[in-house]
């Protein structure tokens, strides 16, 4: 009985094991011809850009680097599908095609260059009190956020204690975020995601614990609860 107690005591100074944590790796799309000039939305049709191909082979290579990785999902856009293409490739897995890592819709703005649509009154609502608009034609900041982290709930769920890759979009990686941070959505444009960025999010009985946020160069195997 003295020796089960000894050998079940911790060793001194030695950190206590955490309960088994399902991380989800949030990867924003490479840049495209029209990043920060078009709001592309849904529309379809738009590729990766030289640099967006360039920025998608790095996370590429920092994902690869990790020791496990379970699934990977991407958006139905083609931006999403080429940055999730060599993510894939690195860890010999097929992408898994989710409608719920869809773009926001963004209705009738769909197309419409950034540089007109800040001329109009609705903009500053959309940074300032998101939560009250809905695009003409299209989705609500809030029914975006709802979708995105249902999305997130249902494929974490799915894999128990392991890690998974969900290729998406600037917008619905922040309102992300933002629910993992309890951040009012009306915060959430204070989020940065730059293009093929990688935000770890790892889920546990408390709840989810925000590892990294727009992560582009460290090593993602440093990613861990403190």
């Amino acid at each position: 009985m003295a020796t089960t107690k000894a050998t079940s005591r911790r060793r001194p100074g030695a950190r206590p094991a955490h309960p088994a944590l399902t991380t989800v790796l949030l990867v924003r799309h490479g840049q495209t011809p029209t990043t920060g000039k078009v709001l592309p939305g849904r529309a379809p049709g738009l590729h990766l850009a030289d640099e967006g191909r360039a920025q998608a082979d790095i996370a590429a290579e920092r994902i690869g680097a990790l020791k496990r990785v379970d699934a990977i999902y991407s958006s139905p856009l083609e931006r999403a599908k080429e940055t999730a293409a060599p993510i894939a490739k690195a860890r010999e897995l097929r992408t898994k095609i989710d409608r719920g890592l869809f773009e926001c819709d963004f209705g009738e703005w769909t197309g419409s260059e950034l540089k007109k649509l800040m001329k109009l009154p609705e903009w500053g609502t959309v940074q300032r009190a998101p939560s009250t608009f809905r695009f003409p034609g299209g989705e609500s900041f809030t029914e975006m956020q709802t979708r995105m982290v249902s999305t997130l709930d249902r494929l974490r769920l799915a894999h128990p204690g392991g890690t998974i890759v969900c290729v998406s979009h600037a917008d619905t990686i922040k309102a992300a975020v933002a629910h993992a941070l309890g951040t009012h959505i009306d915060l959430f444009q204070r989020i940065v995601i730059s293009p093929a960025s990688v935000t770890a999010i790892a889920w546990g009985p408390g709840g989810p614990v925000v590892l990294a946020v727009n992560s582009t160069g460290r090593p993602l195997t440093d990613l861990q609860p403190s």
